[in-house]
């Protein structure tokens, strides 16, 4: 079963170099769900999918400007996510077909 984990990152922008790892972090987190705010992603992920999205990331911030936060919130996410207002885009774990 996937463990659903969000990842909240924030990267100083106040350089060009900054935009551009935030950018990077931004096109992987997508590659594995999708966004929810500017710098918040919802992805759902299995152990060996988020240990690679930790390390793909981990290898593009700048760890003494840069964090990232990711969130476990296990097999039952569904009874721990609350959502007001319009909801953007589709779900993490529906299934989108192009």
């Amino acid at each position: 079963m996937r463990n659903p984990n969000a990842c909240f990152n924030y990267l100083n922008t106040e350089t060009a170099a900054g935009k551009g790892r935030l950018r990077k972090v931004a096109k992987q987190c997508v590659n594995y769900g999708r966004r929810v705010q500017n710098s918040v992603f919802e992805c759902i992920l299995d152990n060996a999918q988020c240990v690679l999205l930790k390390s793909i990331l981990t290898d593009i911030i700048d760890e003494s400007v840069d964090s990232l936060r990711f969130y476990y919130l296990g097999n039952n996410y569904h009874t721990k996510i609350e959502h007001i207002g319009v909801d953007r885009g589709i779900a993490a774990d529906q299934t989108l077909i192009l």
